[in-house]
């Protein structure tokens, strides 16, 4: 049994973290069994969630995660693209997650009311008189990786440029197809759905997630996705 360790639904989302919500999708796209359990990074062969054990093999990131179970179980998350298809996704996916996710993730994090109702509660489980401390410094440890990324070396608007550039360009590659290259979705499409869904949550407000309400495609989407993956969980998709 495949067990596949996340933070668990929070701000509004079936889960917290889009790399976690990513895998799992591929993992029910993929048709596996699986069970999923609470994890800690520090926790993982990477030092980074998802992770997951299989039969206990435990692989890290969800990209090899997604190599790992495609190869041990022969199945193909990319089957019925052709070659230019496969090389496009694979760019987006590189879009979404080594750029977008940056941007999006810093309205989270550096935007303090999105802050203080949501990241700062990841220390509620240590001692009350430490909490102040420790936010402190989990702040300033996300906010040193996203300069080191460069992100934050803009200005906010330069920020929100950038990310609704990207937002653009896969509202561009969706068209009015139900999923990014046709009827069914690829791997890529977990990514996606993982990214977009992070930023239209209503639990957080910010400038990136009013420019994705822009786009009617991709909350339309979003809605379809977390329909199809997650029935159970409430959501409702921007007017």
């Amino acid at each position: 049994m495949i067990t596949l360790h996340g933070f668990g639904p929070m701000f509004g989302l079936p889960e917290a973290s889009p790399y976690v919500t990513k895998t799992e999708v591929q993992l029910k796209l993929l048709g596996l069994p699986y069970r999923k359990e609470r994890g800690r990074p520090d926790a993982s062969p990477k030092g980074q969630l998802p992770y997951i054990d299989d039969d206990g093999a435990r692989i890290a990131d969800s990209h090899f995660i997604r190599e790992h179970l495609e190869r041990k179980h022969g199945k193909d998350l990319d089957a019925g693209l052709d070659a230019r298809q496969r090389a496009e996704a694979w760019a987006v996916e590189r879009m979404l997650e080594n750029h977008f996710a940056a941007i999006s993730g810093r309205m989270r994090w550096l935007i303090p009311e999105n802050f203080a109702k949501g990241p700062a509660h990841f220390v509620d489980g240590a001692p009350e008189e430490l909490r102040p401390k420790l936010r402190e410094e989990l702040l300033a440890r996300v906010r040193e990786s996203y300069r080191a990324v460069g992100v934050t070396r803009h200005s906010d608007e330069e920020i929100v440029e950038l990310g609704a550039r990207s937002l653009d360009a896969l509202s561009t590659i969706l068209g009015d197809k139900p999923c990014l290259f046709g009827e069914r979705p690829a791997g890529v499409d977990a990514t996606a759905f993982a990214m977009l869904a992070g930023v239209l949550t209503p639990f957080f407000d910010s400038p990136l997630r009013t420019r994705a309400e822009g786009s009617a495609n991709l909350v339309a989407y979003t809605a379809r996705m977390m329909r199809a993956f997650y029935p159970d969980h409430p959501w409702e998709a921007p007017r």
